[in-house]
């Protein structure tokens, strides 16, 4: 992975719903947190994800999720979910994603999002959302 590959970061808080009944972070939620940060992550790289299903028929899709639970998170901590791009291809995109509480590693996720359309066949990914995952993976 590039030295120099920009890593995005997004706030959460744990709250009581995100907590199951021994008061730690259900592990499901971690899911939900890293996808919450990848949706404003491509946001931040000035992708329109309706814009683009609805004038090109181009949607996202997980296609890949390698995940370690390395510590639990507990209601009301504070956590940051960092994003970074390891690889992107034509219509491939894998990410690294962490949650982290005052930079302790709690989750650690490898994320391979593929580029389909409407209908779950793989196309490329449109040129300039190219440029845009390019710039984010320099």
């Amino acid at each position: 992975m590039p030295k120099s590959a920009m890593t995005h970061r997004f706030p959460i808080r744990v709250y009581y719903e995100d907590t199951d009944l021994a008061g730690i972070v259900y592990y499901a939620n971690y899911l939900k947190f890293i996808e919450r940060a990848r949706t404003e992550w491509v946001r931040g790289l000035g992708i329109d994800q309706g814009r683009l299903k609805a004038e090109q028929g181009i949607v996202f899709a997980v296609r890949r999720a390698e995940a370690d639970y390395l510590r639990p998170a507990k209601f009301d901590d504070e956590l940051v979910v960092a994003t970074k791009v390891l690889d992107a291809g034509g219509a491939r995109l894998v990410l690294e994603q962490e949650v982290l509480r005052a930079g302790e590693r709690l989750f650690h996720a490898v994320v391979t999002l593929v580029c389909l359309t409407e209908a779950g066949h793989p196309v490329r990914f449109p040129a300039e959302i190219r440029r845009s995952l390019g710039a984010a993976l320099h």
